[in-house]
């Protein structure tokens, strides 16, 4: 039986005078997420369509040792410490979350198309 993957949901709001510096901080933090960490299956970045200073980080890692790993490391640390004064508020977990579908062999599978952006 496939446990699934462990996952995230987070929600931010920016200081509308930051809005663009925090979008290319976290573009550039999901790329490097994305590319260099290999346990990190999905990173996801959706902007509210009623308020374009909330953003949504929707996450799936391979289990929580690798969600320890991300908060961990250097990109996540250096996302942090570059945005920390841009966010109007603190960071919300909407939800701490376990992947029914796709099975974890689903998200391996998918894993290639993130590198495509």
């Amino acid at each position: 039986m496939d446990d699934g993957m462990s996952g995230g949901f987070f929600a931010v709001n920016v200081k509308p005078e930051h809005r663009q510096s925090f979008l290319s901080a976290s573009i550039f933090e999901a790329q490097s997420i994305v590319s260099e960490e290999a346990e990190v299956f999905q990173f996801q970045i959706m902007v509210d369509m009623a308020n374009p200073n909330r953003f949504y980080f929707y996450e799936v890692f391979r289990d929580e040792a690798a969600v320890q790993d991300h908060w961990e490391s250097e990109a996540f640390r250096t996302w942090l410490n570059t945005v920390q004064t841009m966010l109007d508020g603190d960071i919300e977990m909407i939800a701490r979350m376990r992947s029914l579908f796709p099975t974890t062999k689903g998200f391996e599978s998918q894993k290639p198309g993130l590198l495509q952006w």
